[in-house]
């Protein structure tokens, strides 16, 4: 019984690491489309389209690796690192969206 449970909990990180691996090609695909839509056409409506699919994949990956080690994450510090990107995304936009 102990190794059927030891068992089902690599299987069960496996999967996490692979789910999780999955999620970062779409993640830098979604970060480039932020820095295209940004710098490239000036289009706000894409760059906050593109940087909440972005977030969602974020917050993804962290349900995954959560998910993986059958553990809460409860890290205050997950939600601080999201802080400084919106505040850099918020100045980049601000231009567009008050002129």
């Amino acid at each position: 019984m102990a190794d059927e449970t030891e068992l089902r909990s690599r299987t069960r990180a496996l999967t996490g690491v692979v789910g999780a691996t999955a999620l970062v090609y779409p993640l830098l695909v979604c970060a480039v489309q932020v820095a295209l839509a940004q710098f490239l056409t000036d289009d706000p409506g894409a760059a906050v389209g593109w940087g909440v699919a972005g977030t969602a994949l974020c917050v993804a990956v962290v349900a995954v690796i959560r998910w993986s080690t059958g553990r809460r994450v409860r890290s205050p510090w997950l939600l601080a690192g999201l802080v400084p990107p919106v505040l850099f995304e918020a100045w980049l936009l601000w231009p567009l969206l008050t002129g």
